[in-house]
């Protein structure tokens, strides 16, 4: 057990670390593109289905799909309260976020859905968001901060707080809100928070601006997992998922390469 919190840990720890020092050292932008591969999702059900049981990881992926547009109404929510609220911006922001997700998730809960319903409809909002954002400008982080090892806990304790909390609700409820909880942008939500702690909130827009894009990798991972982890079991299944998540980012940057 204590080997499991372990990885737990330090799995969401460096995830959200890697992704905050692209966001300083590349770009906001491309942060926010990768904060929508499956990262948290990939810990979550993992632990899903070597904790409870593959089929199990399989459905909650399911409504994690569908969970999916709680979390981009979490961004939008966010994102809306830092124009209107200058003080105290990172608390309402919060607040508001995480209540809309809420709200969201419960309205969502009592639908019944197969897993391709699941997907397109997530996949139908992420043109919604797109257009809702479409005026965010592309900013880039000129002045970095100076790491220091009191930034660098505060950074791995939001990332590790956050992300176990939703894993630990996991068997106290069935797959419907297991898998609507794993949409909670657990890696996302603790990248916002550092950015937004630390530089402008004009960063902060970068990455929810292009958050939308990236997101088409966890939902080609989450239909993945819901139809082999009950096939190939966890391992494989995992391996697959990625691959897929993987090809997806790769077909997208190519296809934004020569648009422009």
């Amino acid at each position: 057990m204590e080997a499991v919190l372990f990885v737990k840990f330090a799995v969401s720890i460096i995830i959200v670390l890697t992704l905050s020092a692209v966001a300083e050292h590349v770009s906001p932008r491309a942060a926010g593109l990768l904060a929508g591969y499956p990262a948290g999702a990939v810990i979550t059900l993992f632990f899903f289905g070597s904790d409870i049981s593959p089929e199990f990881a399989a459905e909650s992926a399911v409504y994690t799909m569908m969970g999916l547009i709680a979390t981009q109404v979490f961004v939008f929510c966010y994102y809306k309260s830092t124009l209107y609220f200058k003080k105290f911006s990172i608390a309402v922001s919060s607040a508001l976020a995480v209540s809309g997700y809420l709200i969201v998730i419960w309205l969502l809960h009592p639908v019944q859905l197969n897993k391709y319903l699941a997907a397109l409809l997530p996949i139908a909002s992420i043109f919604v968001f797109i257009y809702l954002f479409r005026q965010i400008k592309n900013t880039t982080i000129r002045a970095r901060v100076k790491l220091t090892p009191a930034i660098l806990f505060l950074r791995a304790f939001l990332a590790a707080f956050i992300l176990l909390i939703i894993i630990a609700t996991a068997k106290l409820v069935g797959y419907r809100w297991a898998g609507l909880f794993s949409a909670f942008p657990s890696t996302l939500y603790p990248l916002l928070l550092i950015v937004h702690l630390t530089y402008d909130t004009a960063h902060v827009h970068t990455i929810i601006k292009n958050f939308p894009q990236g997101m088409g990798s966890l939902i080609t991972y989450l239909l993945c997992v819901s139809i082999v982890y009950p096939i190939s079991g966890i391992y494989i299944g995992t391996v697959i998922s990625l691959a897929t998540a993987s090809v997806y980012l790769l077909l997208y940057r190519l296809v934004a390469v020569k648009t422009g």
